[in-house]
């Protein structure tokens, strides 16, 4: 029997039916391209400039990362900001663009026409909320990185936003000291995926700089924690650059390919972890999963080996111990070139063996994570069997979240939501697209929903933040867990 919860969170079709095991449905998709602020810009209301002229608030890149915040609500990640504009290549032509999480309004309703995709997808940004510390950060200084693209000296890399107790996380390559890549206080962040706490408090955010894994407050966008992740992750060589850092380290994380994927377990107990690319210490085709006790801090490292594509952009969990994992080339809208790889497999951490210890090829002959010899879901088919030429599939596919039920035809179906990185370019990659598709219990056995329920904070402006605002809602339980496989 369907809960009123639940069935108040559904949207009757009635089209074809569904087969047993038929595998995942093409429900519908959507655009992102402004929101109530203009067109390609965000809510943060930072309208001055970055270093390249662009402005603050530009909207860009927001499938980086995806979560489920309950109802019709989800949380979107844009990475590091804009650096396609050739103004300072020191700093590989980042800038002080401050790190933030953008709300978002992802709304289904059944297609009655007859023709199209089952759905229809309604795509609003509601909100956006700046990421920042309340202890101070290690910020570059600029001296002797050239020029802005006024021609004046690249400058400080502390933004001005800067204020009573606040100190706000940037994409810009200098903003880190001497160490370790992995020092705490640093500010330099790129974040790629995104996760919500099952109490809606607090967000997970993972990045490629350190890498790291951090916990914000989500009404705030305020530092809470930084998880200390294993040392093996970190590179010790630093610079702005990262082809240097690159050629300057033989241990750790690769540059601008550090922890793209995050997924939190449905208890809310685990953080899961993976590296978009190998080590530099290990082969090949092999990356890392690490997890992470969200109580203890304590962590595990597993491998995974990919299959066609040449990285993993987000991982999301189906139980306590299986999980879907996102697998793409880098071609596609945006490259100029044709898709041809954007899978998800499902994978199971069960008797993989712990390789925290081990390295290179100690570290892939060890026991890796089980995999599903096929894709759960083959995007670019799935996209093309629906008319969508692979020139028109965009290139970074990294974003992917459960989301909220629907019924069709008389089935209830669960749903996974999968977004695209534009890189801030919407005139080479497109828009922000975010596609739907559905699945039964059939389809993916042993899937469990995230248990989300308790207060959820409403959407936080900078002027929100800078004054101290925060608005409180409710956030209606998700759905009914079911019980979990042995």
């Amino acid at each position: 029997m369907i809960s009123p919860l639940r069935s108040a969170a559904m949207i009757a079709a009635a089209l074809l039916p569904v087969a047993a095991n038929a595998g995942p449905i093409y429900l519908a998709n959507g655009t992102i391209s402004g929101s109530s602020a203009g067109a390609n810009v965000d809510l943060s209301g930072l309208t001055g400039p970055l270093e390249n002229g662009l402005p603050g608030n530009i909207l860009g890149g927001i499938g980086s990362g995806l979560a489920y915040a309950g109802g019709n609500t989800f949380l979107a990640t844009p990475d590091r900001g804009p650096n396609a504009t050739v103004y300072n290549a020191f700093v590989d032509d980042t800038t002080s663009y401050i790190s933030r999480f953008q709300t978002l309004s992802l709304s289904l309703t059944a297609n009655s026409a007859g023709t199209g995709l089952p759905f229809g997808l309604t795509a609003a940004l509601t909100g956006t909320t700046l990421l920042s510390s309340p202890t101070a950060l290690n910020y570059g200084s600029g001296a002797g990185l050239g020029t802005k693209i006024d021609g004046t000296p690249l400058g400080s890399g502390a933004p001005s936003q800067n204020a009573n107790g606040s100190y706000y996380f940037t994409g810009r390559s200098d903003n880190y000291a001497a160490g370790t890549s992995t020092n705490p206080a640093n500010a330099r962040f790129d974040p790629e995926s995104v996760r919500v706490s099952n109490d809606g408090k607090s967000v997970f955010v993972s990045d490629e700089y350190g890498p790291y894994v951090r916990q914000f407050d989500r009404a705030t966008g305020s530092l809470i924690k930084t998880f200390a992740l294993p040392a093996n992750l970190a590179v010790t060589t630093l610079s702005p650059k990262g082809e240097t850092e690159i050629a300057g380290n033989t241990i750790g994380r690769v540059a601008n390919k550090g922890m793209e994927g995050l997924a939190i377990t449905p208890d809310g107990k685990t953080l899961v972890g993976i590296m978009q690319a190998p080590l530099e210490q290990d082969p090949s085709k092999f990356v890392r999963i690490v997890t992470i006790d969200v109580a203890s801090g304590t962590t595990h490292e597993y491998g995974y080996k990919l299959t066609a594509g040449s990285g993993v952009s987000d991982i999301v969990a189906i139980n306590d111990h299986e999980f879907l994992v996102d697998e793409r080339d880098g071609k596609g809208l945006g490259d100029g070139s044709k898709a041809a790889v954007k899978q998800v497999f499902r994978i199971d951490l069960s008797g993989a063996a712990d390789i925290t210890q081990l390295a290179g090829t100690a570290a892939s002959k060890a026991q890796t994570v089980t995999k599903t010899a096929t894709p759960f879901l083959d995007l670019v088919s799935a996209l093309t069997a629906a008319g969508v030429a692979t020139s028109q599939i965009p290139a970074k596919i990294e974003g992917i979240s459960f989301g909220q039920d629907v019924m069709y035809n008389g089935t209830l179906l669960h749903t996974l939501f999968i977004a695209n990185d534009n890189d801030f370019v919407p005139g080479t990659a497109g828009q922000n697209q975010v596609y739907v598709f559905g699945f039964t219990d059939a389809d993916l056995p042993g899937f469990v929903a995230q248990r989300l329920t308790g207060a959820v904070p409403e959407p936080a402006t900078w002027t929100m933040m800078l004054f101290g605002f925060a608005g409180i809602g409710t956030m209606a339980r998700r759905r009914k867990a079911v019980p979990r496989s042995a």
